[in-house]
């Protein structure tokens, strides 16, 4: 990452804060009220039973610790690039677009499987990574087993690659759709919210489309 990201996650705004917080209150109450779980997780039979608002809820829910703090310690890293880009009220509406966006992807793929379950926030969070990637393409980031930090873009292309891989072998326990919708979700909202990006920065625009046109293709062909 460049020094002047590094500084800008020093000063934590209000708004990160803030859902963070919501996050940790909630999954703690997940933790120890099962009943509270069951209730506010995503379940494909109850959301299609009328409990729309699961779509919401579920992505404040979390299966352990582990779990939560992966995706607050994501959302740590990047959503002060996207505040800094558009502000807190902005920030929180791709947050909040991107995580109903991956409620609504999950939907589509497994209407069909009424025992269909999944909590987490991180279709909020891959938007949120995805628009600070549009923001800052040139952002450097590094993973396990890379010694030598790849463009973020790269990464984040490599990382919806794998989540298509993902929903098509359905591999492990993860919900893989979720992460794409709210990589769709947080790539829309940023354009909207920024289209000079559109003739700016045209070219990452462009690739970071290539996977989410995949995805369209495939389910097009019926191989997803």
């Amino acid at each position: 990452m460049t020094p002047n990201i590094l500084l800008s996650m020093n000063n934590l705004s209000i708004a990160t804060i803030v859902i963070i917080v919501a996050n940790v209150l909630v999954s703690l109450k997940g933790f120890n009220d099962n009943y509270f779980f069951d209730r506010y997780k995503f379940a494909i039979g109850a959301i299609k039973a009328g409990q729309k608002e699961r779509m919401l809820t579920s992505g404040f829910l979390h299966v352990d610790i582990s779990h939560l703090f992966f995706n607050m310690f994501t959302l740590y890293f990047f959503a002060e690039v996207v505040i800094d880009g558009f502000g807190s009220g902005q920030f929180l509406i791709i947050y909040f677009i991107s995580l109903l966006a991956g409620s609504l992807l999950a939907l589509v793929f497994h209407k069909n499987e009424p025992y269909y379950s999944a909590v987490g926030a991180s279709g909020a969070v891959t938007g949120i990574l995805y628009a600070a990637i549009l923001l800052q393409p040139d952002m450097r980031l590094g993973i396990m087993f890379i010694p030598i930090p790849l463009p973020a873009y790269v990464l984040g292309i490599g990382y919806l690659l794998y989540s298509i891989y993902g929903m098509k072998s359905r591999l492990g326990n993860i919900g893989h759709t979720a992460h794409f919708g709210g990589a769709i979700g947080g790539y829309v909202s940023t354009l909207i919210l920024m289209p000079s990006l559109l003739f700016n920065d045209t070219f990452i625009v462009l690739i970071l489309a290539v996977p989410i046109i995949l995805l369209f293709v495939l389910t097009k062909l019926g191989k997803i």
